[in-house]
Parts: C-alpha cells; structure tokens; sequence
C-alpha cells in the first residue's frame, strides 16, 4: 500500500506557501509610489510563507530536506516567521495610512523578541526535537524556556494585531477629521482585513493554551483548522492590496498643538463660518482639511479646533452636514425642479451617491425623493424627480 506524503490539510498549508511567495514576487513587481508598505506586505507574505513551511516540517515526519536543517535551523526560521510577521502586518497598516512614514533606527526595537528568541534558542541547544517535547532528559527549566519560546510566538503576534485593528480604526476617524469626503470602502476593508488577522491570532492563541488542558486530538483538529483560516486571511489581504492599496487616501499624523485644549477665539470661529456660509467652500467635492485652512487663511490646528470644540464634530461630519442643507435648498428650489436627485447631490458638494443618501436620511429623517415629495406638495412646488 502506497504512502502519502501529504494529506488533505497539510496540501492547504503547501498551497499557502506557495501561494505566499508567488504573490510577495508579484507585489514586488507592482510599480507603486507606497514603497514601504510595499515592502512590509512582501516582509509579511513571505514570513507567513516560511511559518507555513516551518510548521510542515515540524510536525509532519515524513515531509524532510537534510538532518541538520530540520533538527538546528528550522526552530530559528520558525521563530524568524513568528515575531516577525506581526510587525510586517503593523508597519503595512502604518506606511499605508499615514502621510510620509519610514522606517527609522528606533523602530528595531520591534525586533527585540526575535533576538531574545534566538539567544535562548542559541544558549539552551533548543533544536526541533527540543521544540516538539520529543527530546529525551530536558530539565525542568529547558522546559520552561521552550513553553516560554512557545507562548511568546502566540502571544506576540496577537498584540500586533490588537495594535494594527486600532490604527486601521484610528486611520477611519483621522480620515473624518482630514477628509470632507472619501470612500468607506477602502478603510473598511482594512480594518475588516486586521481584525481578520486578529480573529486568527486570537484562536491560535486559544488554542495553543487550551492544548494544556484538550486532548491531543481535539487540540490537532484545531490547529490545522487554522491553517484554512490562514489561506482564506491571505487571499483577501492580497486581494484588497491590489484593488484598494493605491486609492487609500493618507493621514497626517496629529501632533501635540492640534490637541490643544485651549477653547478657539472668535476670529477663527468667524473664518470657519465665512468659509462655510459665504464662500461655501464645501461645494468643492474633494476638500480636505489643509485646502480649507488655506482658503480662509487659518492654521490646521485652528480649524480642526474650531470645528471640534465650538462645533462638536469631525471635518468631514461638518462639511456634510452644510451640503445636506445645500441639497434640501436645491430640492425644493423651482429653478431646479427639472434636476434629478443625482444632479442635486452633485452640486450640493456630494461626490458619492451612498454618502449623500446616508447622510441625508440620518439628518432629515427620510430620504432625499419623500423630502421632495412632501416639502414640494406642502409649499405648493412641482418637483422632478
């Protein structure tokens, strides 16, 4: 009877590295102005390629290349892929989203797990054997180091996912502070992506501490139900980068006197007011917040503080919200009776027909055709539709 190398699931785990590869060799040929989170995504590609192959060669006895590799250099691949692909995925959602971000000296700091891996790998003779609990005559603290080597490659890259959900959710809110208009699908996707990565890390977390108190076999069935996780979180994150990565409009990021707590004075409230009332800068479609300090010849800070303290809201909420009023002006205006409710949403500012309807609804209560109809009948205006 022939014996298979491979089964079912472990051909999941080779698609996956294969798969991994093919695209960081495909992202590296992408021309792209993103240079860093180019990088960091082929940085995180290809070490979950390599977690993928460490992990195959771990575990399956009868995948092999030589005695020396498998036993000595896997564990230090293993750890390499580990305490690396959780600052990969972090870095990628930075230089993504924040306006002229570099990796500097300081941040080698996030490599400190990786060498306190290494040296405890190098001082305890850890080899793959040691690793899988399979080496004869380890002490207790030989033990300890391997179940901290061990806890530490779950815990690590949970904490990176924590982190890279929370600036994929920051970068949302800076956009609404930056932006008086964007697309949602973009940043959405991203934070749909991280806390996809988190969910995976979170249950490869549960699951390697429930295994201290599973059976052996519950605790292997849900650790190769991991691997299809992987595959699937892979696929999409490539996905979104080609589709979304070179659209994803940036932040800058804020600074201490943007934060200010002092209350704004009454000639920087009266700017904003002009700018709005008199100018109507927010009928310009794409506006973002340093245009408008621009315009009314007022810093960032002092606008973002303006509109934040006096007004209590976000840029992107206030500049929405005055072409809301511009749209029902133009809806029930009989000049512009013959317009369509595409034509209104486009000259009230508005440059996406969802936005316009949401925010339209969430603020007047109906939609924009019932505030037609029923404004128009009350004042006695025939309406086009």
């Amino acid at each position: 009877m022939e014996a298979y190398i491979f089964n079912f699931h472990d051909v999941i785990v080779f698609m996956t590295i294969i798969e991994c590869i093919m695209l960081a060799l495909f992202q590296w040929a992408l021309p792209t102005d993103r240079k860093v989170a180019s990088r960091a995504l082929i940085a995180f590609l290809l070490t979950t390629s390599l977690h993928s192959f460490c992990v195959l060669l771990l575990w399956n006895d009868l995948v092999h290349t030589t005695d020396f590799f498998d036993l000595n250099v896997v564990p230090y691949l293993l750890t390499l892929a580990a305490f690396v692909k959780g600052p990969a995925l972090y870095f990628y959602v930075i230089s993504l989203t924040e306006q002229a971000f570099k990796l500097q000296r300081k941040h080698l700091i996030h490599l400190v797990p990786l060498a306190v891996s290494w040296l405890l790998l190098l001082v305890m003779f850890i080899d793959s054997d040691a690793l899988r609990w399979r080496a004869d005559g380890q002490s207790e603290f030989s033990v300890a180091v391997v179940n901290f080597i061990w806890h530490s490659t779950k815990v690590i890259p949970f904490l990176y996912g924590v982190a890279s959900v929370y600036f994929a959710r920051r970068y949302y809110l800076s956009l609404k502070d930056q932006y008086s208009s964007f697309s949602s699908g973009e940043p959405g996707w991203l934070i749909v992506l991280t806390g996809g990565f988190l969910l995976q890390w979170t249950f490869s977390l549960c699951v390697h501490v429930g295994a201290q108190f599973s059976t052996v076999s519950l605790s292997n069935y849900l650790g190769i139900s991991e691997n299809y996780v992987i595959f699937v979180l892979i696929n999409g994150l490539f996905a979104y980068s080609a589709a979304y990565a070179h659209r994803v409009l940036t932040t800058k990021p804020v600074t201490s006197k943007e934060t200010s707590q002092e209350l704004p004075d009454k000639i920087a409230i009266d700017k904003v007011q002009n700018g709005m009332e008199v100018e109507k800068l927010f009928l310009e479609h794409s506006l973002n917040i340093e245009e408008f300090s621009n315009r009314i010849d007022l810093p960032v800070r002092d606008v973002s503080g303006v509109i934040n303290k006096h007004f209590g809201t976000n840029f992107f909420e206030f500049m929405n919200s005055y072409r809301v009023e511009e749209a029902k002006r133009l809806l029930l205006a009989p000049e512009y009776k013959d317009l369509t409710i595409l034509d209104i949403l486009l000259q009230a500012g508005f440059n996406s027909k969802s936005a316009f309807h949401r925010f339209f609804k969430r603020l007047v209560g109906m939609s924009p055709s019932e505030y037609r109809k029923q404004k128009g009948a009350e004042g006695g205006v025939t309406n086009g539709t």
